[in-house]
């Protein structure tokens, strides 16, 4: 994009006059933010229109998250013009870093949403015709605080100063039609640029509005309140993302938002393919989807349905959906492969449920073994099993996790369709993840290397022969994030850190087999070793933590409150204040990220080995320069191939191992063969720490007693942990650390989401 300062402010200033009746010298920071957005939006209009107007043949990614963080930086990057941008501002008196105060539009969760918005922007990076299909939801996952230590929740209303990057496509209105109400689907369109190359992709996100937002005859009989009820059922749709499933309420919203999702998304391209006057059977010709993870797989069913709406057989439909659909699975869990009650489907969405049913017929018709495969069962409608039936490919997202998909979770379904089944390691975009987050490194490598590497990062293995040469900056640099974590952490957290501590760190999504608990464990047993004077010469560690549980996990969320009362603990404690530091940061986003994953010295990616599919914060952690203190699981086997072991710090179970321990462990026989551990796990229960909600008692029992304890061999993995993070923190410092840590940036570069894309595009999608 050509950038001409005098009219970029004079766009500015047109659409300051037009919508808010300000001008530059008035504006407050949201008019400003909006104002420069819509500037940039108006210029961008012909390339967008163009690609909009394309022939090609295009990859739906139907997701229910979009973890887009905040999009003004990024989006002025891509298209090449954030420094002049923030010069033209300068000169007019302003600062673009005020920006970094406007909220992220926090439409995801953790690495599934994150890892769609990687995807979007690497596609257009590298000229690949995908277009993102979501949902639109008016309040983000929730706002994060703590309330003496608990989680509360409060609603994030992103909107509410507008959304500059969005434009509402009315003409493009859809119903969605469920058996009890009928909705209308409006679509919001997001573009989604290419780094410095023009093109333009579409994040489609989806709003559900009432058919009839006003009753007239209604309000003036007084039944107002009738229609206001039935707005609110529409609306409420796509209010939140992922309502709490504890319930079967909480559970047919969610079936009601993913269905109103696919069906609007596919009426949308489906209806503007017959509109184009094209045979419904060449469809995939045009057209292909994938299905990110089990949340949207009812569109399946959907399509055969809208097909067989238009006279195609079922033979005929369902040969189209199997050339168009494909399925990327990202969890092992049995827990998250979604399943519904058969009864609440069909009530819900008989005609689409009876496509279902026509599935599992054409499936038994095939003679296969019905106990090992089959799509519904004891009146349960598997989901995942019905993405792998009729998909092209099912992909892994990791090699250790696709090897247990086709060993273990789909075993059966993979000794009957070997040739579905492919791996496509995830990866992350080098545009955030280090040119806008860590620009001074980027300049560093650029001064080195050259800037091939923004869109090809293999090429950052070229910094090999220099790494020596470059520790001194490196360090200088890594210092200078530190110190500006840490001023954000004593801005938003009241909490001091000294820079010169190691930052080890852990922030992702809360779940028990993400182990957070075995991390914070450790600092109690480092806090007691200290306190005791078993434990002489520490280095200065600020343990840093941030996570969000799902509000209707209470084990998650008591994890979260045992972590804020160790942090009491801790930095409560004078005798141990040159030594320890704990924060957990509260609201972790993106914005966050970015912030944190420069300045982390440590990354923690210590998950029970088999769980964790992939992981994209261990890959961004590694471009950021610092080490993986993890299990061989998910990518972090890849990890230790591209970087060496030697260069990151291993400990626990492995995948086979794991499998064996579970036959005869039990956690009471460790526990007593190591005292400080004893020592630090009965906390939860002896009154050391704060708690009369019975939280941490439950999370005592979870690990020591009844069904399965310690079912994620917190407990099991512990000495080893201890022994392979002493280890890393004594390292700490050394040269040779400092080696390690340039050593994996030059080594990331097959975890870039350019990569990831581009095997998608050849080896899956056909592009």
């Amino acid at each position: 994009m050509k950038f001409d300062k005098k009219v970029f402010l004079a766009d500015v200033e047109r659409v300051l006059h037009a919508d808010y009746a300000c001008d530059l010298k008035s504006a407050g920071r949201k008019e400003l933010y909006n104002a420069v957005s819509k500037a940039v939006m108006e210029e961008t209009f012909d390339d967008w229109n163009r690609a909009r107007k394309s022939h090609r043949r295009r990859c739906g990614y139907f997701s229910a998250e979009f973890l887009m963080g905040r999009a003004i930086y990024s989006n002025l990057l891509n298209l090449g013009i954030l420094e002049e941008a923030g010069e033209a501002l300068r000169s007019v008196g302003e600062d673009i870093n005020q920006f970094e105060e406007v909220e992220d539009a926090a439409l995801g969760n953790g690495g599934l949403g994150r890892l769609a918005a990687c995807y979007l922007d690497a596609a257009a990076s590298q000229n690949i015709a995908l277009d993102g299909y979501g949902i639109r939801y008016r309040y983000g996952l929730f706002r994060q605080t703590f309330e003496n230590g608990f989680q509360h929740e409060e609603g994030d209303d992103w909107l509410r100063w507008g959304d500059p990057w969005s434009v509402r496509v009315e003409r493009d209105t859809v119903l969605v039609k469920f058996a009890d109400q009928t909705v209308r689907a409006v679509p919001y369109d997001m573009p989604v640029f290419g780094y410095k190359n023009g093109v333009v992709n579409t994040l489609r996100l989806w709003q559900s509005e009432p058919v009839q937002a006003f009753d007239f005859s209604a309000f003036n009989e007084m039944k107002g309140e009738v229609k206001a009820n039935e707005n609110f059922n529409a609306t409420k749709i796509t209010d939140v993302l992922y309502p709490n499933d504890n319930t079967m309420v909480g559970k047919i919203l969610r079936l009601r938002q993913q269905y109103f999702m696919v069906s609007a998304s596919l009426q949308d391209i489906v209806g503007k393919y017959k509109a184009a006057g094209k045979d419904l059977r060449t469809l995939p010709e045009k057209w292909c989807f994938q299905l990110n993870d089990t949340h949207p797989v009812i569109a399946i069913p959907e399509l055969l349905r809208i097909l067989r709406s238009e006279g195609l057989t079922f033979e005929e439909a369902f040969g189209v959906c199997a050339a168009c659909f494909n399925f990327t699975n990202h969890t092992i869990m049995a827990e998250a492969l979604e399943k519904w009650d058969a009864l609440a489907l069909s009530d819900l969405l008989p005609d689409v449920y009876e496509q279902i049913v026509a599935c599992q017929q054409k499936l038994q018709s095939e003679g296969v073994d019905t106990n090992a495969l089959y799509i519904i069962r004891d009146n349960v409608v598997h989901m995942a099993n019905l993405a792998i039936y009729v998909a092209s490919h099912v992909n892994g997202v990791a090699e250790i996790h696709t090897n247990i998909l086709k060993t273990q979770t789909f075993r059966s379904w993979y000794e009957r369709y070997p040739e579905k089944f492919v791996n496509i390691t995830n990866g992350i975009t080098p545009r955030r993840w280090m040119l806008l987050n860590n620009p001074e490194m980027a300049r560093l490598i650029d001064g080195k290397i050259g800037t091939h590497w923004h869109t090809h990062l293999p090429e950052l293995k070229k910094i090999m022969p220099f790494i020596d040469e470059l520790l001194p900056a490196f360090k200088r640099i890594k210092q200078q994030n530190k110190q500006k974590l840490a001023d954000h952490i004593r801005a938003h957290e009241g909490i001091d850190l000294a820079p010169d501590f190691i930052f080890d760190v852990q922030v992702k999504r809360l779940h028990e087999y993400k182990r957070q608990m075995l991390n914070a464990l450790s600092v109690l047993w480092y806090y007691f070793g200290i306190k005791d004077g078993d434990i002489t010469d520490f280095p200065p560690t600020a343990f840093i933590f941030g996570a969000k549980a799902a509000p209707g996990y209470y084990m998650a969320k008591a994890i979260i409150k045992f972590i804020n009362e160790v942090a009491a603990l801790v930095n409560g404690d004078p005798a141990v204040a040159g030594k320890m530091k704990v924060v957990f940061v509260q609201n972790y986003n993106v914005s966050y990220a970015e912030k944190i994953v420069c300045a982390a010295d440590i990354s923690e990616q210590i998950s029970m080995a088999g769980m964790e599919a992939s992981g994209t914060s261990n890959m961004k952690f590694m471009l950021g320069g610092t080490v993986t203190l993890g299990t061989l699981d998910g990518a972090n086997v890849e990890i230790c191939e591209e970087a060496g072991r030697e260069n990151n710090y291993i400990f626990g179970a492995t995948v086979e191992e794991v499998a064996a321990v579970k036959q005869y462990y039990c956690p009471r026989e460790i526990i007593e063969q190591n005292p400080r551990l004893k020592r630090a796990l009965e906390t939860l229960v002896d009154g050391t720490l704060s708690d009369d909600s019975g939280m941490l008692r439950k999370l005592y029992e979870s690990m020591t007693s009844g069904y399965e304890p310690d079912r994620y061999l917190v407990l099991y993995d512990f000495a080893d942990y201890i022994r392979a993070k002493t280890q890393l923190l004594y390292d700490f410092g050394t040269r040779e650390f400092d080696r390690k840590c340039l050593v994996n940036m030059a080594s990331v570069g097959k975890f870039s989401a350019d990569r990831s894309v581009c095997e998608y595009a050849k080896r899956i999608w056909n592009l």
